[in-house]
């Protein structure tokens, strides 16, 4: 029977494999110090190993970037003008294109459509505010970047209604100008108290 050979394969180095035998290390170093000293001071290594490790993750630890930033900040004022009625500015924030999608009433296609919506079903009637913690926000090469989050709405006046929906929003960034072309709000129901 051909015992099983324990090694540790440092890689190719012009086209030979150095291998370096595990056990040879295991025989040197309990020659060495001694098998108790050896065993004491591995857990040691292990711990300054990790915690060097750790040191440079906080070391290279950004702030958020800039992207998510900006979308960040996008998303505040397209969300001040919803909540304020300010339909010029919507109006500005979306393409000529845009597709809401909603997972109550369907799809919407166009900017006319959807100020229409938001003067009629939205101003003065609801508030919208972003659930801290939730916004994600991932670049679209060549296009813009995709927000996904989860929102609260309230109804001025109605303490009791409370409601909660997921969404996806894509920003396209034209030229340095940021517009909305695609919604899907989704998963609308109460808040769970």
């Amino acid at each position: 029977m051909v015992k099983p050979r324990l090694a540790w394969n440092y890689g190719d180095q012009v086209g030979v494999s150095r291998v370096i035998p595990v056990l040879a290390i295991w025989r040197l170093m309990k020659k060495v110090c001694g098998l108790r000293i050896f065993l004491c001071v591995l857990p040691l290594l292990a711990v300054a190993v990790v915690g060097v490790a750790q040191t440079e993750a906080q070391k290279n630890a950004v702030a958020p970037d800039a992207l998510f930033q900006t979308v960040s900040a996008l998303d505040t004022k397209l969300f001040d003008a919803y909540n304020h009625c300010d339909l010029d500015t919507l109006g500005a924030m979306v393409s000529d294109d845009l597709e809401f999608y909603h997972d109550k009433t369907g799809l919407s296609v166009g900017k006319p459509i959807f100020i229409e919506a938001i003067k009629n079903n939205i101003c003065g009637k609801v508030h919208r505010e972003l659930v801290r913690g939730t916004l994600e926000v991932y670049p679209l090469n060549g296009y813009g970047a995709v927000e996904i989050g989860v929102h609260r709405f309230t109804h001025p006046g109605l303490d009791d209604e409370l409601g909660q929906a997921k969404f996806i929003t894509l920003w396209q960034n034209k030229n340095g100008v940021w517009k909305v072309t695609r919604v899907i709000s989704y998963d609308h129901g109460p808040v769970q108290k």
